[in-house]
């Protein structure tokens, strides 16, 4: 016992005089700094000190991911919003880089196709690294291009989806990438995906910018939007926010 206090003393940054002088449990204890105070919020209010990127009311955080214009061109009514097939993808204003991510989306509830195209849709993280919406419920379809892959990357540990028409949630851990001044990947993006509560993406390594044909690779960049994308499904969205890490 006293060789592993002296183990974790050492490790803890103590001197060989402090760790054998003191066994007080206050030498453990940490006081500064001191977590800010938040108010969780529940699941239809955002946290505290998050950032609402839809409300409910209008797309006013949105604008047109190929051209940049606003309002962006999906349709809002009754508290969601819904893709609008042929106006392209959108995009937030703001930028981000590492962030926890809070999003509903549901397919169609009626079933008007199979595969990848029955209510295909994707959250693309720093407006490149997809993370797929699909109506996987008794779908067929290539395992790492069902709901909660990385997009023809990494397949999600379980199928945790529920039927079309019912609301679904994704909650994301991300980390952006990091480059070196030469442009060279330093660390690659990782994310962890809980879908309606389950945990799906493990800290997951991202191989690089989704890629529908040919291997994912990096390129430098900064910080970007958070993208959705128009497959031509009329997918709906709701109760999304952000907050940076």
């Amino acid at each position: 016992m006293k060789k592993q206090f002296l183990s974790a003393c050492l490790l803890a940054g103590f001197s060989f005089s402090a760790c054998f002088a003191q066994k007080d449990p206050k030498l453990t204890e940490q006081w500064n700094p001191v977590p800010p105070v938040i108010n969780p919020g529940s699941a239809q209010q955002a946290p505290s000190d998050a950032i609402v990127l839809f409300d409910g009311k209008n797309l006013s955080e949105w604008v047109s991911a190929k051209d940049g214009s606003t309002p962006a061109a999906w349709v809002v009514e009754n508290g969601i919003f819904t893709v609008k097939a042929g106006t392209g993808d959108i995009k937030t204003k703001q930028v981000f880089e590492d962030f926890q991510l809070h999003i509903e989306w549901r397919t169609p509830a009626k079933v008007e196709s199979e595969g990848q195209g029955r209510g295909n849709s994707g959250v693309f993280l720093m407006e490149q690294y997809e993370l797929q919406v699909l109506d996987s419920y008794g779908n067929t379809t290539y395992s790492n291009g069902q709901a909660g892959s990385i997009y023809k990357q990494t397949m999600p540990m379980v199928n945790a989806s529920k039927g079309p028409g019912e609301w679904q949630t994704y909650d994301v851990i991300f980390t952006a990438p990091r480059f070196l001044d030469n442009g060279m990947l330093k660390s690659p993006a990782r994310i962890t995906v809980l879908h309606n509560g389950v945990l799906i993406q493990n800290n997951t390594a991202i191989a690089g910018a989704t890629e529908f044909i040919g291997i994912a690779t990096y390129k430098k960049h900064g910080p970007m939007g958070i993208k959705l994308q128009d497959h031509g499904n009329p997918v709906s969205f709701r109760n999304i926010w952000v907050r940076k890490l």
